[in-house]
């Protein structure tokens, strides 16, 4: 029942809690930046230490608000009012409409195998599981297990096969409502053989020569991630996020929470960076009622047909390649989970 999951956490937010060293660390280094967007006055924009308690008032009669009425009221009903209201208030164009035309889709997950492990992970418009289909499919005809993990070998193999993933990123990847995404040419193997045909140990491809593949297309830091298991074996894979620290900066007293910067998640002008330095292309820009592409990485893996670890990450472009080396560190060096989320990563995006 959405009781069991909404009380627990209206009661928390009532209760209040304790702010920790880094959690003052991150409000002095943002507070300017709130009190510019929200006023000087925000309940974030105030001076707190590590200790201090933060009681969570609004966003407690905002969840109890969502559990008498259902998710209509955050899309239709006094929650979505006041949301459209504030916004407006601040300068921002959603209204009443936009609210009552969204709605979460089901989409088919990407799902591939790894040396034999079975690999379930987000399909567009978030561009992780692609992304990690890519790489790991690219890295499979290599002896990635006799190289030492982090070894100079094997950091220069799968930094080559990000380069090249991330350029078939930017390019081809996108909202699949609104572009057509040739999912099954870009995870074929002839083709991602062919990505790596140039790769020579031990030399840097120049970036010129990693550009994105050709494909004929015939007639898709504030972020968190949870891995839940029950005692039943069933289990959930969740990324959510607001993209940059605190969002947009823009927090509502009256709702108690902060509005997300996701729209920097798309190609606002092709070629230009976003604030995690993503170059995207036309199959990213702006559109009326368009999702924008992520690089939420909510993964799966399965081992003989049973459950062997679900894994994500917040990190933002690095999120594809925390998820990748970890799926690494555990199928080809036989690590532990715990030791393989604790190695050192490196990351590759292509640009820059």
């Amino acid at each position: 029942p959405l009781k069991d999951i909404f009380e627990p956490a209206i009661a928390l937010a009532r209760k209040g809690v304790a702010i920790t060293e880094r959690e003052e660390k991150q409000l002095v280094t943002n507070q300017d930046a709130i009190a510019r967007v929200s006023g000087s006055s925000s309940y974030f924009a105030q001076n707190y230490i590590a200790g201090d308690t933060l009681k969570h008032e609004a966003l407690a009669n905002t969840l109890e608000r969502i559990l008498a009425n259902g998710s209509k009221e955050f899309y239709t009903g006094k929650t979505a009012e006041k949301i459209v209201a504030f916004l407006q208030s601040h300068g921002g164009i959603v209204t009443k409409e936009d609210l009552a035309a969204y709605g979460a889709k089901w989409r088919r997950p990407v799902t591939f195998t790894y040396r034999g492990f079975k690999v379930i992970s987000m399909s567009p418009p978030s561009s992780g599981g692609i992304t990690l289909a890519q790489i790991l499919k690219m890295i499979e005809p290599y002896p990635v297990k006799k190289y030492q993990p982090n070894s100079v070998e094997a950091i220069q193999l799968i930094a080559e096969a990000e380069r090249r993933a991330y350029a078939d990123r930017s390019y081809f990847l996108g909202d699949p409502d609104f572009v057509k995404i040739p999912l099954k040419q870009l995870l074929d193997t002839k083709y991602l053989k062919s990505r790596m045909k140039n790769y020579v140990a031990g030399k840097a491809t120049a970036s010129s020569e990693v550009a994105h593949g050709n494909i004929d297309i015939l007639e898709s830091n504030e972020t968190t991630h949870y891995s839940i298991v029950d005692a039943e074996g069933n289990a959930v894979a969740v990324t959510t996020t607001l993209n940059g620290a605190y969002g947009s900066k823009l927090y509502s007293d009256e709702l108690g929470f902060f509005f997300n910067n996701e729209m920097d998640d798309f190609s606002s002008k092709p070629g230009v960076p976003n604030s995690y330095g993503l170059i995207g292309a036309e199959a990213n820009a702006i559109a009326p009622g368009k999702r924008m592409l992520s690089s939420m990485t909510p993964t799966i893996v399965e081992k003989n047909g049973k459950l062997l670890m679900v894994l994500g990450t917040p990190g933002g472009s690095t999120i594809i390649t925390s998820v990748l080396q970890t799926i690494i560190n555990v199928c080809d060096y036989g690590m532990g989970m715990q030791q393989a989320v604790d190695m050192p990563r490196f990351h590759h995006q292509y640009i820059p």
